[in-house]
C-alpha cells in the first residue's frame, strides 16, 4: 500500500508539471493581452505594464519564472480581475462559496441517484424501469445552462403568478435551491445509470444466486451484496465529477451570478488574466488528482480482493 502511493504521489505531480506548462503555452498562444480593453492604452503603456509584470519576456523564461515563484508557494497577483490581489486570496476567498453549492449539489445526486439506480435494477423491464431512464437520458442530453434555464423559467416568474425563488444568487438559502439542483442533475441522472448497469451485472453473479437459496431478502441482497460490488464503477465516476462540482458549475455560477470560483475562472479567460487562468487551473488539476488517488485508496475499502500493489484487480 506504501510504495502505491507513493508512485502514485510521484505521478500526481508529474501530471501536474505536465498540466501547467501545456496550460501556461496555450494561454500565451491565444491572441490578445491583459491590458486591451474598451479604451486601449498606448503601445508604450502596453510596454511598461509588460515590463512590470515580465509579460516581454520569451515564454520559455516565463514560464521558468513561474515555476520558481509556484515552489516557493506564491501564485502571483491578479492583472485585470482585482488588481495586484494574490490569486491564492481570490481563491481560497471564492472556493468556500463553490464548495458549499457544489457539496450540496452532489449530496443530493448521491442520495437520489443510487437508490434511484438500484430501484431501476430491481424493476428491470416494468414502466417504473423505462421511466427511471427516460428521465435520466434526458438529464444525461441536457446541458447545464438548459436546466438552469428551465428553473429559471418555471420557479421565478417565467410562468404568471409563479415566483418561488429569487433568479439570483444572494447567499440567503433559497437562492441555494436552484444552483443546486442544476448543478446536481446531470451527475444524479448519470449516477443513476451507473448504478443500474452495475446493479444488473452484480445481480446475475452466482453469489446473488447462492444468497437467494438461501433466503436471504432482497432488500439485504440488494444493498448489501450486490450495491457493494457495483460500487466500483460508481466511484471511479465520482472521484473527478466530485472536483469538477466542488469547484463550481462554471455555466452554473454564471446564470446565477454567484461569485464562485467557476465563474471567475470563465472571467479571467475572457480577460486574459493569466495568473489566475493558471491558479484556478492548478487549483482544479490538483483537486481531481487527488480525489482519484481517494478513489482509487476506496476501491480496497470496497473490494478487499483489490490488490492496490499490483495496480489492479
Amino acid at each position: 500500500m506504501g510504495k502505491y502511493v507513493i508512485k502514485r504521489v510521484l505521478m500526481a505531480v508529474l501530471t501536474l508539471f505536465i498540466v501547467i506548462c501545456l496550460t501556461f503555452f496555450l494561454m500565451n498562444a491565444v491572441p490578445g493581452s491583459p491590458w486591451l480593453s474598451e479604451r486601449n492604452p498606448s503601445q508604450a503603456t502596453i510596454d511598461a505594464l509588460n515590463a512590470k509584470y515580465g509579460l516581454d519576456k520569451p515564454v520559455i523564461v516565463q514560464l521558468g519564472l513561474y515555476l520558481q515563484d509556484l515552489l516557493h508557494g506564491d501564485f502571483r497577483e491578479s492583472l485585470r480581475m482585482q488588481r495586484d490581489r494574490p490569486v491564492l486570496d481570490i481563491i481560497t476567498t471564492m472556493f468556500p462559496i463553490s464548495a458549499s453549492i457544489g457539496a450540496i449539489a452532489i449530496g443530493w445526486a448521491i442520495l437520489v441517484g443510487v437508490p434511484l439506480g438500484c430501484l431501476a435494477a430491481y424493476k428491470r423491464g416494468t414502466w417504473v424501469d423505462s421511466l427511471l431512464r427516460v428521465i435520466c437520458t434526458l438529464g444525461i442530453s441536457m446541458p447545464g445552462f438548459v436546466v438552469a434555464t428551465i428553473l429559471l423559467h418555471t420557479l421565478t416568474g417565467g410562468i404568471e403568478g409563479v415566483n418561488l425563488l429569487p433568479a439570483l444568487f444572494d447567499g440567503t438559502p433559497k437562492s441555494y435551491i436552484m444552483p443546486c439542483l442544476a448543478l446536481g442533475f446531470y451527475p444524479m441522472c448519470y449516477l443513476s445509470r451507473q448504478t443500474r448497469t452495475a446493479m444488473l451485472d452484480s445481480i446475475n453473479q452466482e453469489y446473488i444466486k447462492t444468497a437467494r437459496a438461501k433466503g436471504l431478502k432482497n432488500g439485504k441482497i440488494i444493498f448489501k451484496h450486490a450495491l457493494r460490488n457495483a460500487m466500483i464503477p460508481v466511484l471511479t465516476y465520482l472521484g473527478p465529477q466530485i472536483a469538477f462540482t466542488l469547484c463550481g458549475g462554471f455555466v452554473v455560477e454564471t446564470v446565477f451570478s454567484i461569485p464562485g470560483l467557476g465563474r471567475y475562472f470563465i472571467q479571467s479567460i475572457q480577460n486574459r488574466d493569466y495568473p489566475l487562468i493558471m491558479g484556478t487551473t492548478i487549483f482544479l488539476a490538483a483537486f481531481i488528482i487527488v480525489m482519484n488517488l481517494i478513489v482509487d485508496l476506496l476501491y480496497k475499502l470496497v473490494d478487499p480482493r483489490i490488490n492496490l500493489s499490483k495496480g489492479g484487480n
